[in-house]
């Protein structure tokens, strides 16, 4: 059962836990929203990164190449 905080309107006490929980629907879907957010910005980080390392090898690969051809 959940008791009403006086003076807050989306507050409300879980009798069996004793933690004041938060009801409103809008914070809710605000808070779900931001973790989406940050879930979508650690994928693109994640896949600039790995653009980066492919980046990397195929330069060393180049380097190598180049290195080869001033030898001959």
């Amino acid at each position: 059962m959940k008791l009403k905080v006086e003076g807050h309107d989306y507050l409300a006490r879980d009798s069996r836990s004793n933690a004041i929980v938060n009801t409103s629907k809008n914070d809710y879907q605000l808070y779900i929203n931001r973790i989406k957010s940050r879930e979508e910005q650690s994928d693109s980080i994640r896949s600039v990164i790995k653009e980066v390392n492919v980046l990397k090898q195929e330069l060393h690969e180049i380097k190598s190449l180049l290195k080869e051809m001033v030898k001959k």
